[in-house]
């Protein structure tokens, strides 16, 4: 929803209802995650997508119905060998997704959802998705201290019990920046299943933090940012810190590495990106990183730099545990030269370690391309 909330935001303010619908489950090869979504507002205006193209036509139809009836639908797509001209997915994956009328009449929550999502600030949206809870029945939640509500929540899900246990659920969600299908029953039991309700959190994009201002950071931050992450990039020295060299919306500070790095906050979706190979700073910045929480932490250098950096690095104190979260030298085996490739290495890596992926040809491997 975050990338077409400028439309919504349009059609919300002018009153204007409009179809949301929202991948809420998906098996096998599917090709969009939950959490995606598809819009169509007044004059038949489509935004986003749920499945790269397969099952929008399909979608825009239930769209249009669930606007006129107001009642929302719950449907799933897969593929169908029997039928090659079925409506359907491609891949061979399935989809399951909640289509539902939102307006200021059918959803007052959506404007409060709206500008914490906008303003980076932390918050989930819980919707009922089966059950005898009304289906398309939506909780906001966010943490206490950034809702300004009294209660940190907005709507209801139709039962106080499962409201209570739905919040609490959805704040420990958030923290991880999870979207998840929780089961309760029906007055917000913990042990039973009668009620499914989708978890989806709006949490800030995390941080990747980019430390030596030189042409490789230059290339990082290019693809950090367009992978949607925060990008600061960090240097002591002035000369090479300077916000022309890198893209417009990188925050660029000129302190040195290890002080900037201890005085601010990373948490286990951060990333680090050392790219100093210089011991005076990549050292004490190390020491720094591999005791604080983060996603990945990478730091480029020749094998020879690497060992000599684990050396220091164990002469400083730190255990073989965190000495193994160092990810060095950085990137995959692309034989990379160019600054742009080595930061597609980087970026490869990153994501291979985010989702358990293999670093190898899809053409070597077999099963799922998208195991869960």
């Amino acid at each position: 929803m975050r990338d077409i909330l400028p439309a919504l935001n349009e059609w919300y303010a002018a009153g204007s209802p409009f179809g949301l619908a929202t991948v809420v489950a998906v098996s096998r090869s599917a090709p969009r995650d939950p959490g995606a979504a598809m819009a169509v507002g007044p004059g038949d205006e489509v935004v986003g997508s749920v499945s790269g193209g397969c099952v929008e036509g399909a979608v825009f139809e239930l769209a249009q119905e669930v606007v006129e009836s107001g009642e929302a639908r719950l449907e799933t797509f897969g593929y169908s060998d029997e039928d090659a001209f079925a409506v359907g997915l491609t891949c061979g994956g399935e989809i399951t997704l909640l289509v539902r009328r939102v307006s200021p009449a059918d959803d007052p929550s959506f404007a409060a959802v709206a500008e914490s999502v906008a303003a980076g600030r932390p918050v989930t949206v819980a919707t009922v998705i089966d059950g005898p809870a009304p289906l398309g029945a939506t909780l906001a939640v966010w943490p206490d201290e950034e809702s300004g509500l009294s209660s940190g929540v907005s709507g209801s899900l139709g039962s106080s019990g499962l409201d209570v246990a739905v919040t609490a659920d959805a704040r420990g969600e958030l923290a991880q920046g999870a979207t998840i299908r929780r089961h309760y029953g029906p007055h917000g039991e913990r042990r039973e299943d009668a009620v499914t309700v989708f978890l989806n959190s709006f949490a800030p994009p995390p941080r990747m933090l980019v430390f030596g201002a030189i042409d490789y950071a230059a290339a990082v931050a290019r693809i950090g940012d367009f992978l949607g992450y925060r990008v600061t990039v960090c240097d002591a020295r002035p000369v090479f810190a300077t916000p022309k060299r890198f893209p417009e919306g990188v925050e660029v500070v000129v302190d040195w590495p290890h002080r900037y790095l201890s005085g601010t906050t990373t948490d286990a979706r951060s990333v680090i990106c050392v790219l100093t190979h210089d011991p005076k700073f990549d050292v004490p910045l190390l020491e720094e990183a591999l005791r604080r929480p983060a996603a990945y932490i990478g730091a480029m250098g020749s094998r020879r730099t690497h060992d000599d950096r684990m050396k220091r690095l164990a002469e400083a104190g730190l255990s073989e545990r965190e000495l193994s979260r160092l990810r060095s030298p950085v990137g995959l085996d692309l034989g990379a030269r160019t600054p742009e490739e080595v930061a597609v290495s980087v970026a490869a890596e990153i994501v291979a370690l985010r989702w358990g992926g293999s670093g190898a040809p899809l053409t070597a491997t077999g099963g799922a391309i998208h195991p869960r």
